[in-house]
């Protein structure tokens, strides 16, 4: 809110080199909150995915969170007024990159009763692969309305 009442009084005094510099941080500020939110579900997302490579094996519930995570992952990502997306493509692989260790931490705590520590877990999925099935979830499942 700050930002806003600084970036009106920006313009009201026309310095508008301070309220374009203002404007850069505001979407910046804006991108990294939703990168956060994305960051959130892919951490879902893959928990799930490497559970059932670990398993071999999936469950209902598994499979509703799987298409929750994917669905407010684009709807996150989406400019609806300006169309695009926040997130690249190249930017969506970082973050899945980023996420995957907490995700395979929270899957080694859970799966097989938890008998695996996470170099061990994640010996038993491949990592490449998992990622990739989560960006090809998100790039290419219907899109929610």
């Amino acid at each position: 809110m700050e930002e806003l009442f600084e970036l009106r009084t920006c313009l009201e005094q026309q310095r508008y080199t301070d309220a374009l510099i203002l404007l850069g941080e505001m979407e910046e500020m804006s991108k990294e909150d939703k990168t956060h939110k994305i960051r959130s579900y892919l951490t879902i997302l893959l928990l799930h995915l490497i559970e059932q490579a670990a398993e071999k094996r999936t469950t209902r519930s598994w499979n509703a969170s799987i298409i929750n995570s994917v669905r407010e992952i684009q709807w996150v990502n989406q400019r609806r007024k300006a169309g695009g997306h926040y997130l690249t493509r190249d930017e969506l692989v970082e973050v899945i990159f980023d996420a995957y260790p907490v995700a395979l931490t929270k899957a080694a705590s859970e799966a097989f009763e938890g008998i695996y520590d996470d170099q061990q877990f994640g010996n038993l999925v491949n990592r490449a692969q998992i990622e990739q099935q989560a960006l090809d979830l998100i790039l290419t499942e219907k899109k929610v309305k």
